[in-house]
């Protein structure tokens, strides 16, 4: 009890407030209406001096040690009885009652206890299911999920006071999980320039139409974005958001392939030095299979700048003639190249290029020849990458047509020489490549 005496005009003062009951010298006895309103609103975070003005109390006739020591003894009675333990059952309470309880009253009174024992019963259930939970998720869950799952159980009014308890469930420390609570404003800050960033990288994950690698992304933002990102977070971003970049499958069948290759006819002049920074010296050339429609099969021949990178020429067909290698080589003189005075073609030994009538037309076009080993593709294997890059951007499969699979090729060729930056190229694609050597030769 607080020491403050109230002086007659404070009493008078008091007794005007509804939410006194009676006013004494020494006491203060308050309604049990405003007892239950303080608790709600003091166990939603307002504060007990808060309360008590909002109801037309004078803190400074009161006491502030008074509303403090009413905030506690009310607190404690409701964790303990809840709304009954709000009750005014106090002996000199009990004397002012006139008469005895009416059984209307009694039954009110026993109906309050058996509501307030269900409510108890209903709260003990729920923890009990939650528990059961806590047993069996906690070592599937990360330490965030941990925090993020008892934030939302202590949301329920019925478990405000439970962070210890659930802590322990789920064996993590309280001091952590207020830690998390605190950085909940960082975290959101840092989720949305996640999600600024991934929106950044997608746009180059689908620049041009093709999906790209953690690589390639860099590439493109660096040279057509301006904005430069570290592969670390690129990648990051990319495992977070689930942004996958074609993986190319591994062919068992091309070794088999190349290993039924009869002969060599001419001997391996180029020894994998693919890199000789002199553009159109060395150039490289296969055909690749490309179904499409309904099995039906066109073939592509390609023609590509070991350099550089660069792709001089290509011819597309539904044969795989003489014919399609023979093509190819007049698209590229056609086309006028600055080919090296000693610029020489390398391919593997299928029939195309061990046929006579190939390696003749080759000699009038002053163009000398190179062949892998047999049976063995790394000795060409910058044009096999092409052609795995390739089929990883383009499905011919989902073209129905041959027209519109070389509409397609067409437009992938343009921009793979001109738009697809490559790492080993100093991030430039193959043209801005081919221009810089040039440039400083």
């Amino acid at each position: 009890m607080s020491k403050k005496l109230f002086s007659n005009a404070e009493i008078q003062q008091l007794q005007q407030n509804p939410n006194v009951r009676n006013v004494s010298p020494r006491a203060i006895t308050y309604a049990d209406a405003f007892k239950r309103i303080f608790v709600e609103r003091y166990l939603a975070g307002e504060l007990p001096r808060a309360i008590f003005e909002a109801h037309h109390f004078d803190v400074a006739i009161l006491g502030m040690k008074r509303v403090e020591q009413c905030a506690s003894r009310w607190k404690n009675a409701y964790e303990k009885d809840s709304v009954v333990g709000l009750m005014d059952n106090r002996k000199g309470a009990q004397k002012k009652l006139k008469h005895a309880l009416t059984p209307e009253e009694t039954i009110q009174r026993q109906q309050a206890k058996i509501a307030l024992l269900e409510e108890q019963v209903e709260v003990l259930k729920k923890l009990e299911k939650i528990e059961g939970r806590c047993f069996t998720r906690k070592n599937k869950l990360t330490t965030d999920m941990k925090f993020q799952w008892i934030q939302t159980l202590v949301s329920d009014e019925n478990f405000t006071r439970y962070v210890s308890y659930f802590c322990g469930l789920l064996e993590v420390s309280r001091s952590g999980y207020y830690r998390h609570v605190q950085c909940q404003t960082n975290r959101t800050q840092r989720e949305k320039q996640d999600e600024a960033s991934r929106d950044i990288i997608l746009k180059a994950f689908h620049r041009r139409g093709f999906k790209k690698g953690a690589r390639s992304i860099k590439m493109v933002l660096e040279n057509e974005f301006g904005i430069i990102y570290s592969r670390k977070k690129i990648r990051r971003i990319m495992r977070k958001y689930d942004i996958v970049c074609p993986h190319r499958k591994p062919n068992p069948y091309k070794r088999i392939a190349k290993a039924t290759q009869e002969h060599r006819v001419i001997s391996n002049k180029l020894k994998r030095q693919f890199k000789q920074a002199i553009p159109g010296k060395v150039l490289l050339t296969d055909i690749t299979y490309l179904p499409y429609g309904e099995r039906q099969m066109a073939y592509l021949s390609t023609i590509k700048d070991g350099s550089t990178n660069e792709i001089l020429a290509y011819h597309i067909s539904d044969r795989i003639t003489l014919d399609i290698a023979i093509q190819t080589i007049k698209k590229l003189k056609k086309r006028k190249h600055h080919l090296h005075k000693e610029a020489f073609i390398h391919s593997d030994q299928g029939s195309h290029y061990t046929s006579p009538i190939y390696q003749k037309l080759l000699k009038k076009y002053h163009l000398g020849q190179s062949m892998s080993r047999r049976g063995n593709c790394w000795d060409n294997a910058p044009q096999e990458s092409f052609f795995g890059h390739f089929k990883d951007d383009i499905d011919s499969r989902s073209f129905d047509t041959l027209a519109s699979l070389k509409s397609k090729i067409d437009y992938y060729m343009i921009y793979y020489n001109n738009y697809r930056y490559q790492w080993n190229l100093k991030k430039m694609a193959p043209v801005q490549y081919r221009n810089h050597l040039l440039a400083s030769a």
